[in-house]
């Protein structure tokens, strides 16, 4: 099965955007993860970019053609 069709689990991500909000929120100066927090989102990130950038690469890939139909009719009900 391809990776590109399983879902993402983007839960690191919004587990560290919530902890910087609440950061942010309460004024803190630094936020702390983890080794294994870290891990995760780094791992997390990686994925997210190499899925963003296979799905860039087949857009960048498909064939162009756009079909443009122009009807001409003489001009009546000027």
């Amino acid at each position: 099965m391809s990776t590109q069709n399983e879902p993402l689990n983007t839960a690191p991500i919004q587990q560290f955007i919530s902890q910087v909000k609440g950061a942010d929120a309460g004024h803190a100066k630094e936020i702390k993860l983890n080794i294994q927090q870290a891990k995760s989102l780094a791992f997390t990130l990686g994925i997210v970019m190499s899925r963003l950038n296979g799905d860039l690469e087949q857009l960048i890939a498909k064939p162009k053609e756009e079909v443009i139909n122009v009807s001409m009719d003489g001009g009546t009900g000027w």
